[in-house]
């Protein structure tokens, strides 16, 4: 993955919610990046293009200044094939489903959540917290669509033929003796007793 451009804006995509002006009832939201948005995304996140990118939002408030946020967030990327080096596009559709929390509360829910998960094998994700008010919608849906891209993406039908080389039958660990024992007049090795019998 290529390196985030220092130029490049950290959150190219931004809508964000006011906590405090969230109704009772809660909000809808359907936001959807523009090219430039776009653009910056896929420079940030090493894509080759984001072709296109959206996301849906329900935004419910809880007690304790708790938000609940579901979603999904669907968005059609430009890679490219890590096997046949071709350009490739994968589509990414994601649910969303969290709890956003006051600062203050993050750290003691997270707490009692470790607690929990000594008695059960199924451990709750702990919220996430709510910054100076606001709840961005567009970093969270940038978030999700960065950690569902395929790192290494492959066009269908392409995969990995390791490349094996034919052995040489003469390489191997009995091909010396094997030689040795084809010559016409194989070397004998003299005893000492042979070669004092021959000197008298």
């Amino acid at each position: 993955m290529n390196k985030p451009n220092a130029a490049v804006e950290i959150d190219p995509w931004r809508s964000p919610v006011i906590v405090a002006q969230i109704p009772e009832t809660g909000l809808h939201r359907e936001i959807e990046a523009s090219g430039r948005e776009r653009e910056a995304m896929a420079e940030v996140a090493g894509l080759r293009k984001i072709l296109s990118a959206t996301a849906s939002f329900d935004v419910l408030p809880k007690s304790g200044g708790r938000v609940h946020v579901l979603g999904h967030v669907h968005a059609r990327v430009g890679q490219t094939c890590v096997v046949t080096l071709e350009p490739i596009e994968n589509d990414l559709n994601e649910e969303i489903d969290l709890i956003f929390a006051p600062p203050e509360q993050v750290r003691q829910l997270a707490d009692l959540i470790e607690e929990a998960a000594e008695d059960t094998p199924e451990i709750p994700e702990p919220p996430e917290p709510i910054v100076n008010g606001i709840i961005d919608l567009g970093r969270l849906a940038t978030d999700v669509l960065f950690l569902a891209v395929d790192p290494y993406p492959r066009k269908p039908g392409a995969f990995f033929e390791p490349q094996i080389a034919a052995l040489d039958p003469e390489d191997h660990p009995f091909a010396a003796l094997k030689a040795l024992k084809q010559a016409p007049n194989p070397p004998v090795a003299k005893s000492p007793k042979d070669k004092t019998r021959n000197d008298k």
